[in-house]
């Protein structure tokens, strides 16, 4: 085990807010094109201007000395990175670290479902928008349903100690599934989330605000087909989770516009170029790159970076749907889903 002190020097923001959970952005890349998260044609980070992965252990090993203990790997699509199972194994080995999940869109969990339960990894979400092979395709650009499947399953098989589901709903496009997915689901064993579109980079396949569903719409929805009760314990993260008929099937709503979560905010984000992004809706950030690079044996300098950056974390973000631009011009897949 890699030691750590996770009560040294924790980070804690000027609002009284303390960090223990970041997402790892490991790539911009992706083998999907889902029209919420990325332009048609997109231009990505070069290769060279990325964080190499013993750069990102170093910022996790950073982290979790300062009292984070649950690492989120994102992308884009984290594994289409290259050699990125060495990531998961060094950062499973990380003393303090109590949670490493990762985001995927399923695509390559076939292949590596096995190795990432080995390597330490807990739990796994996995996006899935619809049950439709035609919609799902449409909505990905030139996804295949089949391979999603096919990841689901194995990851079921390997064992994690949770897996979920998250889809984004959009009106007229999928919100008339969200019973539909709650059910497969819950007939596997897996939570459902229903996340609300976030108004990141410049798209052209929609109107945001008239494909805006709202989590009180899809919880609506819902109801007349099932029982779902609030449920009062925290899991840490941005959720607000529904227990379903009286069990142990769970229901989450994000809800970045109609149910703010600013105040409890406990998360950072890092993008796969070494950007520290403070805050998802606003552009408060660190060059990260620049400070491993200026210092490439010197933990104690980035630890000292990560502590700085606190004073600048806003309070919470500033999401307008019916602006004629977004506020924030850079992808989900740039900022790390």
């Amino acid at each position: 085990m890699i030691a750590s002190n996770p009560n040294s020097n924790l980070l804690i923001d000027r609002f009284g807010r303390q960090i223990t959970y970041v997402r790892l952005s490991v790539t911009d890349r992706c083998d999907l094109r889902c029209v919420y998260c990325m332009a048609e044609d997109m231009t990505f980070v070069p290769r060279a201007q990325l964080l190499t992965l013993e750069e990102m252990f170093r910022l996790g090993k950073a982290f979790v000395a300062m009292g984070v203990d649950k690492l989120r790997i994102t992308g884009g699509e984290p594994l289409v990175r290259r050699n990125i199972l060495k990531l998961f194994q060094d950062l499973g080995q990380l003393e303090g670290l109590r949670d490493l999940t990762l985001t995927t869109n399923g695509t390559q969990l076939a292949r590596y479902a096995k190795e990432l339960k080995a390597a330490g990894v807990t739990r796994i979400n996995i996006s899935l928008d619809t049950l439709d092979p035609a919609r799902f395709h449409a909505l990905t650009r030139l996804g295949d349903i089949n391979k999603v499947l096919e990841g689901i399953d194995a990851a079921l098989a390997a064992g994690f100690q949770r897996i979920k589901l998250n889809a984004v709903v959009l009106k007229n496009r999928n919100h008339d599934e969200v019973a539909d997915l709650v059910n497969f689901a819950h007939e596997r064993g897996m939570d459902m989330t229903f996340i609300e579109e976030m108004p990141l980079g410049v798209i052209g396949e929609h109107d945001r605000a008239e494909a805006f569903y709202s989590s009180d719409e899809i919880l609506r929805d819902l109801r007349t087909t099932m029982q779902l009760e609030e449920m009062a314990e925290k899991t840490g993260g941005p959720a607000r989770y529904f227990r379903r008929d009286g069990g142990t099937a769970r229901v989450g709503f994000i809800s970045p516009h109609s149910h703010n979560f600013c105040d409890t905010c406990n998360r950072v984000r890092v993008t796969a170029e070494g950007r520290l992004l403070l805050c998802l809706g606003q552009e408060h950030s660190l060059d990260l790159r620049r400070v491993l690079r200026a210092n490439p044996t010197d933990d104690f300098r980035v630890r000292e970076a990560l502590h700085q950056a606190m004073e600048i974390k806003p309070q919470g973000h500033e999401f307008n749907l019916q602006a004629a631009q977004p506020m924030i011009f850079r992808h989900m897949s740039a900022t790390g889903g």
